[in-house]
């Protein structure tokens, strides 16, 4: 395949709005080869790994560990600011780290795979900490989570998403130390800060105080927002190693790369929004819609023009699902759906993609079948709601 075909930094908006990045089109094969590299470099010599969700809290959270371990500063050269498309580039060599703290990103659906990767390339005795994820289910961690806990010295995990009990029993039994915080109240930055055995000074209390803002969606802070994009276009190295040297007042020199950026976010966010619709479920409205976007933005504005929780679907398969006062379910929602999070904040994929030929039609059309899944998901859950209240009310 030429790789024209998959690039779509050049696309017109219209186009690249409906279409997923070049990183998904690369093979499950190539990726983990790399992320094997990749892993085995930033664990060489480390006697700490932080397996973290890349976003603004996972990596504040990568932030704590290193200031707890007083690991070396790295601090990026304004000329050295990466320009990275996010996942329109190409997958890069990786580069060994001097960090005594190794960073291993994950997402919520490759927990395991990092853990496995831990297990293998890190050295016997390291401490090994798990931040900002939840498995959904223990059996999908069961047999990575003991592998790890053979090779590192402990296993330390801190989140605030919505975990089933047993889920939480079961990796407290494995042998590893469970922290979870309110979901409502922390973000999991707040959780390994008062977590940890050390006393962080004030610029480390309002990096976690900031990120839950954007985290929990409490939008009190403008710099929460500043936080959030620039860990989601920037190298997550790069993000941890400029929030550690500055805090949340980010320097001139990123606001201005963030400028930059955000003129193709607003214009891809207008897209998305452009392209909504509600439905009535149960009483409640529900805003959905389709594109690769700020999924955030998105919800915020649907949610202006009257919705009671909000489904962005991507052009990857996944789905964004955000709530309001009015619904806090989502995460119910999500589990229905392959996914999970928060009441008012869920993530999914929906296990209904078999050959590339679902892929074609889910983005001719503009996700609809992922939609129509996700809006099921909704009536489900909010008819199992008011039967229990239906129930509670006859007790």
């Amino acid at each position: 395949m030429y790789d024209e075909l998959i690039d779509s930094g050049d696309l017109p908006l219209a186009r690249k709005s409906v279409l997923p990045g070049t990183g998904f089109f690369l093979p499950d094969t190539l990726e983990e080869d790399l992320e094997d590299e990749q892993t085995a470099a930033a664990l060489e010599g480390a006697d700490v790994a932080v397996i973290a969700d890349p976003d603004a809290d996972g990596l504040a959270c990568v932030a704590l560990i290193r200031e707890a371990y007083d690991d070396v500063q790295v601090v990026p050269e304004p000329d050295d600011e990466n320009d990275a498309e996010g996942d329109d580039e190409p997958l890069e060599e990786p580069e060994p780290t001097p960090h005594n703290v190794a960073l291993i990103p994950a997402s919520p659906h490759d927990v395991e795979d990092a853990l496995a990767r831990v297990a293998e390339f890190g050295d016997e005795g390291i401490d090994i900490f798990v931040c900002d994820l939840a498995p959904d289910r223990y059996e999908y961690v069961e047999d990575e989570l003991e592998a790890a806990l053979e090779t590192g010295a402990s296993v330390e995990w801190y989140d605030h998403h919505q975990w089933d009990d047993d889920v939480a029993a079961a990796v407290r039994d494995a042998g590893a130390t469970l922290v979870v915080g309110d979901s409502d109240e922390e973000c999991s930055a707040d959780v390994v800060y008062r977590s940890l055995e050390y006393e962080f000074g004030p610029m480390y209390e309002e990096l976690a105080t900031v990120t839950r803002d954007h985290d929990l969606w409490l939008r009190e802070d403008p710099r929460s927002d500043d936080l959030a994009d620039y860990a989601y276009w920037t190298d997550p190295a790069e993000y941890v190693e400029v929030i550690r040297e500055y805090g949340v007042d980010l320097p001139d020199w990123v606001r201005e790369f963030l400028e930059e950026r955000r003129v193709e976010k607003e214009a891809l966010i207008e897209q998305a929004v452009g392209r909504s619709e509600v439905r009535e479920i149960g009483g409640y409205t529900v805003g959905i819609t389709y594109g690769r976007c700020s999924q955030n933005e998105v919800a915020e504005a649907m949610r202006e023009q009257g919705a009671d929780a909000s489904v962005v679907v991507k052009p990857a398969g996944s789905a964004s699902i955000r709530g309001t006062d009015e619904f806090q379910l989502c995460h119910k929602v999500a589990g229905k759906v392959n996914g999970g999070g928060h009441p008012k904040a869920a993530g999914c994929k929906p296990d209904i993609y078999d050959d590339m030929l679902d892929y074609a039609t889910h983005w001719t059309t503009r996700g609809a079948v992922t939609k129509q899944v996700i809006l099921d998901a909704f009536r489900d859950v909010v008819a199992e709601a008011d039967a229990a209240d239906d129930e509670q009310a006859d007790e």
